[in-house]
């Protein structure tokens, strides 16, 4: 289904809404040598509440610097990003980031756990920065709901790669967060490891209404989403409801 993106306003200009997430021509350029390098060349999109999306495309197409600017994680070199109604190309830093952390969550194909905490430190860490009320007793609860109740005081290292993205898993949702940006999520697990860590963020992501943006190569874990978008040489060419 395409989407006519056109319009400056936040607004959808159909339906009125103001959507969780609207890009209008973004332009990503990195230096390289005496040139630029184009990575995104003039994106738009918009991303309803409640909306699962899959963002693919192959391997150097611009799909995870998508990501990147429309959490607000990288700056566009044109363009607006709007997310939750709030235009994060009129923010610095600390205001992307305050706009990130009431709405939010992650998780990465690396993972991103801090390997001098443990599992229950790691998951509470945001929620104490964001000066969440019962930050252990929250942190704690989701632990217990991703099946790493008794792996509370593990490190990192001592834990493996699927229980490791249970805690980024528990880290993301422990927030309550209305957008979850999902980058490979199981990118760096095994078949039947990463098929588990699938049905966990889906069930998650029903149980708690997130909306959810995920980029993935697979096409398996794409097909899982309601909607479709894929990007070739740094263009949408595909934007398609399931």
């Amino acid at each position: 289904m395409k989407r006519d993106m056109n319009v400056a306003s936040s607004k959808d200009s159909t339906t009125g809404d103001v959507p969780i997430v609207k890009a209008t021509r973004l332009v990503k350029q990195v230096p390289m040598g005496d040139t630029l390098l184009t990575i995104l060349h003039g994106v738009d999109l918009t991303v309803a509440k409640g909306e699962t999306l899959a963002i693919v495309g192959a391997s150097g197409s611009g799909k995870s610097t998508l990501l990147g600017l429309l959490a607000g994680l990288d700056v566009p070199s044109e363009g607006e990003v709007w997310l939750g109604g709030a235009n994060l190309t009129t923010l610095n830093e600390d205001g992307r980031a305050r706009v990130r952390g009431n709405l939010v969550g992650f998780v990465f194909q690396s993972f991103q756990l801090l390997p001098a905490l443990t599992a229950l430190e790691n998951v509470m860490l945001p929620l104490e920065l964001a000066a969440k009320p019962d930050a252990e007793r929250s942190a704690t609860e989701w632990l217990q709901k991703v099946g790493l109740g008794a792996r509370l005081s593990h490190y990192p290292k001592q834990l493996s790669g699927g229980e490791q993205q249970r805690v980024a898993l528990a880290r993301a949702f422990a927030g309550n967060p209305q957008l979850l940006f999902a980058d490979e999520p199981t990118g760096n697990l095994d078949t039947a490891t990463g098929q588990q860590i699938v049905e966990l963020l889906f069930e998650l992501n029903r149980a708690q209404g997130t909306t959810l943006v995920l980029v993935t190569h697979d096409s398996q874990l794409a097909a899982r989403c309601h909607r479709h978008v894929r990007i070739a040489a740094g263009r949408i060419d595909q934007d398609d409801a399931a």
